[in-house]
């Protein structure tokens, strides 16, 4: 079984978007399986943001999401990952479908409401950056068979 990494990012904490956000993921069918409400350190938010490192808006996207708290998620499901990204929307909110998280809740696109792995290989390092494995509840849940054949 798939899993992502998600991350409501301190505009969404702030905005009390945290319940509409994970109904939305329940709703669709998808198993939460690691949930932190959490102060993001500065060390942290560099690993995460690590590839923009040499970019211009590095410092930007670690001065935000260490800004506030977050609520940092795991996600299983059958194509959870494109299902996810599907789900959120385009990254920046002017150009996000209605409909879609940042689609309906963005303003712009430095306070884009949520972060969400790009691909397997990702979503595996991040799940292990924000994640102990002892920290992901392995489970089924009773309505799965109503869900999938």
């Amino acid at each position: 079984m798939e899993r992502t990494f998600l991350a409501i990012k301190p505009d969404g904490v702030q905005r009390a978007l945290v319940g509409e956000i994970i109904r939305r993921f329940e709703t669709k069918g998808f198993t939460l399986v690691a949930l932190k409400f959490m102060s993001v350190s500065k060390e942290l938010a560099e690993a995460h943001y690590g590839v923009h490192r040499s970019r211009p808006f590095f410092a930007g996207l670690v001065e935000f999401i260490t800004s506030g708290p977050v609520v940092a998620m795991v996600w299983e499901g059958e194509g959870v990952i494109a299902a996810a990204r599907k789900m959120i929307g385009a990254t920046n909110p002017l150009t996000a479908e209605p409909g879609t998280i940042r689609g309906d809740f963005g303003v712009n696109i430095g306070r884009n409401i949520i972060h969400g792995s790009d691909a397997p290989e990702t979503a595996k390092t991040e799940v292990a950056l924000w994640f102990k494995p002892e920290e992901l509840v392995s489970w089924e849940p009773q309505i799965k068979p109503w869900l999938h054949e």
